[in-house]
């Protein structure tokens, strides 16, 4: 049986207009997703967000994120405590096709910059606010997270000077978070960084993760090396009193963690430090003098390096520094055998596992 013409014209008349407005949609959608966005970050109590665009590419599952940011309403400084200059979410493909639907996320120039000023009183369910937004600007499940040229900072206005203590151009990679390729393995996300600290020193992250239980279990090593002391100096001065006018610090870690329970050390390395600026005053220099007079003897005679070795283990809610085993590193660097400029390889999952078995 044939279609009358009329019927014809009528079914291409349905299409066309099903058609029209599939196209309409399509152009309202990046409009409506943005206005929705924002209304999610006005709605955070005590903070405030907006995102400028969103760009929407239906035939790779994907969508992009303009300058989102996101900062606290009462906060004194109003400096942007997260500012997302691009942001893509994408349905990573290779996990589809082994059965799994889980996303990658690419951050390019993201920062977050945490003012102790603005967020030293926030309440636990305030950071799940905010955290829980964000999550769901993705739709699924992250599997994949790439950071490029990235900025982290801890910034403390009070007392004068600033304190800064940051991470710039920091370049990151974890994969397979969600574990979408071998159920069996332990530790199977894998997390790599780098970045610059202040007194442009050098930060290696490298290490294993399982990110699917309520504390990550973990394996990673950290490496900051050869960063000018005298930047750090505001700090020092504020916390220790001291004031250096030249040297570098270097600082290494191994962490493991399993089931919550830690087993790990820190190992800070100056190297040509020298204390007592010239415009101390006379207690400045006192106590300077005091703390110099035990860098000397503290100090490896041959690698010209001060250096110790923190020993840290427990439960993660009850961890505990092992200060004779400090006191010991310290004399044993100095005049036994100076330590050597990189992580010692002596920590590994397997370690935390042992320790946690004994508990």
């Amino acid at each position: 049986m044939t279609l009358k013409p009329f019927y014809k014209r009528k079914i291409f008349i349905v299409l066309g207009i099903i058609l029209l407005a599939l196209i309409i949609f399509r152009l309202m959608l990046p409009q409506l997703v943005k206005n929705y966005v924002n209304k999610s970050l006005s709605s955070i109590p005590g903070y405030y967000g907006h995102v400028e665009d969103i760009d929407i590419s239906l035939w790779r599952g994907a969508y992009a994120i303009d300058k989102l940011y996101l900062n606290k309403k009462d906060g004194t400084t109003q400096v942007p405590f997260i500012n997302l200059a691009h942001t893509d979410i994408s349905v990573q493909w290779k996990s589809l096709f082994k059965g799994h639907i889980v996303s990658e996320i690419g951050l390019t120039n993201p920062e977050v910059i945490y003012v102790f000023e603005d967020h030293g009183t926030a309440e636990e369910s305030d950071i799940n606010d905010w955290t829980e937004v964000l999550t769901d600007l993705v739709p699924i499940s992250i599997n994949q997270l790439e950071i490029t040229n990235g900025k982290l900072a801890f910034v403390q206005v009070i007392p004068d000077p600033t304190i800064d203590v940051q991470v710039h151009s920091l370049n990151a990679t974890a994969s397979n978070l969600q574990n979408v390729i071998d159920k069996d393995v332990k530790l199977p996300s894998k997390l790599k960084l780098t970045g610059r600290s202040i007194g442009n020193g050098n930060l290696n992250i490298e290490g294993k993760l399982n990110l699917l239980k309520l504390i990550p279990d973990m394996d990673i090593s950290v490496a900051l090396e050869d960063a000018e002391i005298t930047a750090f100096n505001d700090l020092l001065k504020e916390h220790a009193k001291l004031d250096f006018e030249s040297g570098s610090l270097s600082v290494f870690s191994e962490i493991a963690i399993a089931d919550g329970y830690l087993k790990s050390y820190l190992k800070p390395l100056l190297k040509e430090s020298k204390l007592i600026g010239p415009e101390d005053g006379f207690f400045e220099k006192l106590w300077e003098g005091f703390v110099g007079f035990f860098k000397f003897i503290l100090k490896n005679q041959d690698t010209e390096k001060v250096a110790t070795k923190i020993p840290i283990e427990g439960n993660l809610n009850n961890s505990s520094t092992d200060i004779w085993g400090t006191v010991c590193n310290l004399f044993r660097n100095a005049w036994i055998e100076a330590f050597k400029n990189k992580t010692d390889n002596t920590i590994d999952f397997q370690d935390a596992e042992t320790l946690n078995a004994q508990e």
